[in-house]
């Protein structure tokens, strides 16, 4: 694997872990210090970075006050993070083992501890995102193992997860975040994973295009 090709799949799967885990559950601070004090992941925040109430208050105080009370509106009250919500037409979240999307996981062998994980249904855009990042992590290790023909079979199921679900749903929701953010932390937690869903399906899709062929 080519050093390129390395960094490509290494940013994709740290992309992918860190707007599952945020878009998930509460931020802790641990989580956050480690963005603060990252310059290069801090970049990906900007609007956080110059953020005034981040500069005048404790990270104890920013989160109980201000993010945990944004998360809870975006994720668990006003907005709805789930792709059936968006999808059907009743709007109605398919909660059962008839989800396309848990079909899905449950033909991969993928678990979803939906009580751990503080979700009512699989489809839950953090899960859809932790999804995609076991998928590249093991597209990545099979790259390292120079096993191509595997890797490329992982690339389709990405490309095809990606093209009939994620990108029928996730953009809006995203979009929807954007405009009800209440902090400068969500603002940017949405937009980033706006525009890296966006980038990562054009990749994929270049990818397919070029028939899977890793060295182009």
């Amino acid at each position: 694997m080519n050093n390129d090709l390395k960094q490509e799949q290494t940013a994709r799967i740290n992309f992918y872990a860190l707007l599952s885990r945020v878009m998930m559950s509460e931020i802790d601070e641990g989580l956050l210090k480690s963005i603060e004090e990252d310059e290069n992941m801090l970049s990906f925040f900007p609007t956080y970075k110059i953020w005034e109430k981040k500069e005048k208050m404790s990270r104890t105080d920013l989160i109980e006050k201000y993010l945990n009370v944004d998360f809870t509106n975006l994720f668990l009250l006003h907005l709805i993070p789930y792709e059936s919500f968006y999808v059907r037409d009743d709007q109605m979240m398919e909660t059962g083992g008839d989800n396309p999307v848990q079909q899905i996981y449950t033909a991969l062998d993928f678990q979803v501890e939906l009580d751990k994980a503080r979700v009512m249904s699989a489809d839950h855009i953090a899960v859809e995102l932790e999804f995609m990042y076991m998928l590249c992590d093991s597209e990545n290790k099979a790259l390292e193992n120079e096993d191509f023909k595997a890797a490329a079979e992982i690339a389709k199921i990405q490309y095809g997860f990606m093209r009939e679900h994620i990108m029928q749903w996730a953009p809006m929701y995203l979009l929807n975040v954007k405009s009800e953010a209440g902090t400068a932390f969500y603002y940017d937690v949405a937009d980033l994973g706006l525009e890296f869903i966006l980038n990562d399906f054009e990749y994929l899709t270049e990818l397919k295009n070029n028939g899977y062929n890793y060295e182009v």
